[in-house]
């Protein structure tokens, strides 16, 4: 497939199929903070502990992401995805099953093993069937996962578990997953030689872990990633909560209010995508595009969500709106530039080693967050710490990563954007 080619509709399909595994990947990790408001007064739990069962999941999510990148790599990526969605489906479904907090807190450590596949996935099937100019968008068009996804579950989620309970909500949700596997595996694409590569270079093997950890372009990359990722699941996983007991909102007037921020959320991400890849095919340079989208949205999202946490209940909604939008631009382009810079040799375990260092944030901000509500009784110094780790991150885009361009790599660890971090 030629560089100036349109996408086939063979590839139209798998781009389809992507973004309906991450929405659906989104649904079934958010299912739990929709919950957690009836969960937390049928189990008696303190907010501490509430969050200590919200952040479960990022333990095995960002631990299995090292095994997972490798896993991407070294076998067929289609397969290993369909796998990881597999167990991330029976998960769902069993934690509408099983009883007791020990339960629940055993099925949110397997859902997080069976997403882990995700993103290496995506990354290492992107680079090796996506031409490069197309990237942008084909990241954007599967990111809006990240937010369609908790949108239509705070939604529906609202709705279905106040009718039903939220134990068959959980139920049906696995079920309906299991549904994409067949999909999948009849149009999945196979191992083939990446999209402007040649054989020989397609048989080169891949740069070890280490390799990838010496590199500057690297850190800036997961840095910058925890400080967007903190954010992101401070809201994935408390903003139901906040919603209802600190603004007084309604079970249903949550669910819309979390849907459109989730909406402009992937709004932003796909207008951002296409934008990013015009600009840089209309002459600017792809470090000024990537890096001002994610410096810009990881900035303007961290003030936003801190004006939101001092301002009245109809103001802070619409700083709520804002920080949320501003995120899109991030969800747009992160994956382009770590596509860009670890090439098909490394997209596996460079995504799988930034994911690991980002989802840390997974672990820390429903725990941090949930402490912090329990000590001040409030979401005050919870959003303060989210919005300042997130502009941490923005000037780690802008001026810990250097110039997004392919690395070089060799067996014995190339330059990436000029000497090592640390030399022999």
């Amino acid at each position: 497939m030629r560089e100036d080619e349109r996408l086939s509709p063979a590839l139209w399909g798998v781009l389809t199929l992507l973004f309906l595994a991450l929405f659906i990947n989104y649904i079934d990790r958010g299912a739990l903070s929709i919950a957690a408001p009836i969960i937390k007064e049928q189990f008696g739990m303190s907010p501490g502990k509430l969050g200590v069962l919200l952040s479960a999941f990022f333990w095995t999510y960002a631990s299995f992401l090292l095994i997972s990148g490798w896993l991407a790599d070294r076998f067929d990526a289609g397969y290993v995805l369909a796998a990881g969605f597999f167990v991330w489906s029976v998960a769902t479904l069993f934690t509408g099953v099983l009883p007791g907090f020990a339960g629940l807190f055993a099925m949110r450590l397997l859902l997080g093993a069976g997403e882990s596949t995700a993103y290496p996935c995506f990354s290492n099937l992107l680079v090796r069937h996506f031409p490069e100019r197309h990237r942008g968008f084909a990241n954007a068009f599967i990111s809006v996962g990240i937010a369609a996804g908790p949108a239509f579950g705070l939604l529906l989620g609202a709705l279905l578990m106040g009718r039903f309970g939220w134990r068959p909500y959980f139920i049906g949700l696995g079920c309906a997953g299991l549904l994409w596997l067949p999909l999948w595996l009849a149009k999945m694409p196979r191992r083939a030689v990446t999209a402007g590569a040649t054989e020989g270079q397609a048989a080169e093997a891949g740069p070890r872990m280490s390799d990838i950890l010496r590199r500057r372009s690297a850190w800036g990359t997961f840095l910058g990633h925890f400080g967007g990722n903190y954010l992101l699941y401070c809201l994935l996983t408390w903003l139901p909560y906040y919603l209802v007991r600190e603004r007084h909102f309604s079970l249903q007037r949550m669910g819309r209010i979390g849907a459109l921020a989730y909406l402009l959320m992937a709004c932003v991400a796909v207008i951002s995508g296409a934008a990013s890849d015009r600009w840089i095919a209309a002459g600017r340079s792809e470090t000024f595009v990537r890096k001002a989208m994610m410096g810009t949205g990881q900035l303007v999202g961290g003030i936003f969500l801190v004006a939101c946490a001092m301002a009245g209940p109809e103001l802070a909604v619409t700083f709520l709106l804002v920080a949320s939008a501003a995120f899109g631009m991030n969800a747009s382009n992160i994956w382009a530039i770590t596509q860009t810079l670890a090439g098909p040799r490394a997209a596996g375990r460079w995504t799988g080693l930034q994911n690991f260092v980002g989802n840390l944030a997974g672990v820390a901000a429903p725990a941090v967050t949930g402490f912090a509500v329990e000590r001040t009784g409030n979401f005050v110094w919870a959003f303060l710490i989210t919005g300042v780790i997130s502009i941490l991150g923005a000037t780690s885009w802008v001026f810990v990563l250097g110039r997004v361009e392919p690395v070089q790599w060799s067996s014995a660890g190339a330059r990436a954007d000029g000497s090592p971090i640390v030399s022999r």
